[in-house]
């Protein structure tokens, strides 16, 4: 029974993934209500993860993991759509005064998924797919600051982009475009650059561990409240940035990175140039037998399929779990590109490289997690 669930899911999960890869043009006789509810139907066998992770804390972590996605029908195509990642003042250096994504990246994904639909459903967002379709090459535009896009069919700005020569800035990037229809990148991208809607590095980790802490009857936010020095009134999520998973509070356990120290739950951290901590993801399960980690992360330094929301995977060779995560024994198969083509490449090749940098990255486990962790072991 087990093999058959395992088989039933992980079909569903390609024709999920197939779709995602390689988005399904809608033909004119195809009504939209009976895709739709296709798309529905594996959806509901997407978003039930217990067939391959039980009921303990790897299923929650998947089932909040899950939430972050949906699947929709844009510019005639079927497509699934990730949260963006939410900029945490990386771009707006050459801005005076800066800007805020919404909600500063730290809401959940009920929240942001209306505001996204609104976002896609919008005249703007028809004019964008419809430039983007009418067969003629050119240089999409984005102005962060000013919410909005615009476009260029100039030759000699063609060329420049093919040739490498990218004159965009990080608060206007530019971005090539066959004239072929509405990519999936091209969705990421309005919603990122137009929309400023999505999640950063902590915000993620914490609708993961906030999802997770629920399900063994936990209010993260309440019994964080005070460690993290949030008013009564304010939101918990918005004072748990990465600098307080990095922090030495009491609520805060220094976890050995040996393979063999690591739990579901556990965050992973990366650091800066200065030491501080910069990059925040999370642990969802630990395949002893097959030597393979999963963490979750959202990012904008990925391949343009899978910027924001995605998993990522460590390597280690089953029985040899006392090496450390800054080992280059370790295969670290998340590679690092800019967020957006012809901009500065990522200053690491994959998260390992990035892991190892500047004296090697933490990890960490919040207190009140592994009282969850050790209630859902036993129920």
């Amino acid at each position: 029974m087990y093999l058959f669930s395992r088989i039933a899911f992980l079909s569903c999960l390609l024709i999920l993934n197939t779709a995602f890869l390689y988005p399904q043009n809608l033909t004119e006789n195809t009504e939209d209500e009976e895709i739709s509810g296709k798309t529905e139907d594996m959806l509901a066998a997407f978003a039930s993860p217990r067939s391959l992770w039980g009921n303990g804390a790897e299923a929650a972590i998947e089932e909040a993991y899950r939430q972050c996605f949906k699947s929709r029908i844009l510019g005639g195509y079927v497509m699934t759509i990730r949260l963006p990642f939410a900029e945490n003042h990386e771009r707006d250096s050459l801005v005076e005064g800066g800007w805020d994504f919404l909600w500063q990246g730290k809401a959940e994904p009920e929240a942001l998924w209306p505001v996204i639909e609104e976002a896609l459903q919008s005249e703007d967002f028809e004019d964008y797919s419809r430039a983007l379709g009418d067969g003629k090459e050119k240089v999409v535009i984005f102005n962060i600051p000013e919410r909005s896009w615009s476009f260029s069919t100039d030759i000699f700005d063609i060329a420049r982009m093919k040739a490498g020569s990218y004159h965009g800035l990080p608060h206007k990037p530019y971005v090539l475009t066959d004239g072929k229809g509405l990519k999936q990148s091209d969705v990421y991208n309005y919603l990122y650059c137009v929309s400023w809607v999505g999640l950063d590095c902590s915000g993620f980790v914490w609708h993961i561990l906030s999802h997770l802490a629920e399900k063994a009857g936990v209010n993260l936010g309440r019994e964080l409240r005070r460690t993290l020095g949030a008013p009564q009134s304010a939101t918990a999520s918005l004072y748990a940035g990465t600098a307080f998973y990095g922090s030495k509070s009491r609520e805060i356990i220094d976890v050995p990175d040996a393979v063999k120290n690591l739990r579901p739950a556990d965050i992973l951290l990366f650091r800066a140039k200065d030491g501080s901590m910069a990059h925040s993801a999370v642990i969802q399960s630990i395949d002893w037998n097959k030597g393979v980690i999963r963490y979750l992360q959202n990012t904008d330094e990925a391949p343009q399929d899978v910027r924001g929301v995605h998993e990522s995977f460590i390597h280690f060779k089953p029985g040899h779990t006392s090496v450390r995560l800054t080992d280059t024994s370790l295969v670290w198969t998340q590679q690092r590109f800019s967020p957006f083509p012809g901009e500065r490449e990522s200053a690491f090749s994959d998260d390992g490289e990035r892991y190892r940098a500047f004296g090697g990255g933490r990890v960490v486990r919040l207190r009140v997690i592994s009282s969850v962790l050790e209630k859902l072991g036993k129920d």
